[in-house]
């Protein structure tokens, strides 16, 4: 399994994904789950994935090499591709291809054949966006209600950035809130873990900045410890539930005779 998230924010955007994969806990190993394609001023489109590894690493060959949509006979790719929308479209319909090669039968779903991409970024002349993809190549779109999307182990970084990621929030503090999620999964589940790749695309920079982050990255350390301090601490400033505050126990009166 792994855990990628993207976070749409009014500076940009900012895409994490971890690198560990597992068939079993005595397997583990890392692969690359975010993959870039950039031509400087023209277009950057950022894909993440979780899943069944080959069947995103098939459908992102196919990507690579070509796809030909329905009701087309040329091959599109992410550097032909005249928008993101379409950039979506040309990956979501990997993601069908693959899934009927393997196994076009009915029972695909029960042989774990799912995977899911978070792609992100910009074509000139469009707008930043950022879509997540389903296994049956259909996709929505992140909107401002909601400025952010996963895939993977999403459930227990989730409640940070539902708390506070907002669409105003500067891109320093979105990648520190998106790194918040990503130690508090990895605290919590084994099969997600570093090193994390991350890009951040400035809105109509049309470039995206890269970086590794290894499991001993000092930010990422100290954040982590941070964190848990401040969790400690809050919990602790909170008054205690009324029913379950100590009582002192109450004293028989003693008369006294003589």
């Amino acid at each position: 399994m792994t855990y990628c998230v993207g976070m749409l924010v009014n500076e940009g955007l900012a895409m994490i994904a971890d690198t560990r994969t597992n068939a079993g806990v005595d397997n583990i190993s890392s692969y690359k789950k975010l993959h870039v394609t950039e031509v400087p001023g023209e277009r950057v489109i950022a894909i993440a994935t979780a899943g069944n590894l080959s069947v995103t690493q098939m459908a992102l060959s196919q990507v690579s090499k070509g796809i030909k949509m329905p009701g087309s006979e040329e091959l599109e790719t992410l550097e032909t591709a005249p928008s993101l929308f379409r950039a979506a479209q040309i990956c979501g319909q990997a993601l069908q291809q693959v899934r009927a090669d393997i196994s076009p039968s009915p029972e695909a779903d029960a042989l774990r054949l799912n995977a899911s991409m978070l792609l992100g970024g910009q074509v000139k002349g469009g707008q930043l966006r950022l879509y997540l993809i389903y296994s049956l190549g259909n996709f929505i779109e992140c909107g401002p209600d909601t400025p952010y999307m996963q895939i993977g182990e999403l459930k227990y970084g989730k409640p940070i950035l539902d708390r506070a990621l907002r669409p105003d929030t500067p891109m320093s503090e979105a990648v520190k809130l998106g790194l918040i999620s990503f130690d508090s999964t990895i605290r919590s589940n084994i099969a997600v873990g570093p090193p994390f790749d991350m890009i951040v695309i400035p809105r109509d920079g049309l470039h995206g900045d890269q970086r590794r982050i290894e499991a001993d990255d000092p930010y990422f350390r100290d954040l982590g410890r941070r964190w848990s301090e401040a969790l400690a601490d809050a919990h602790r400033a909170m008054p205690p539930p009324p029913w379950l505050e100590e009582q002192a126990p109450s004293r028989p009166s003693i008369s006294v005779v003589g």
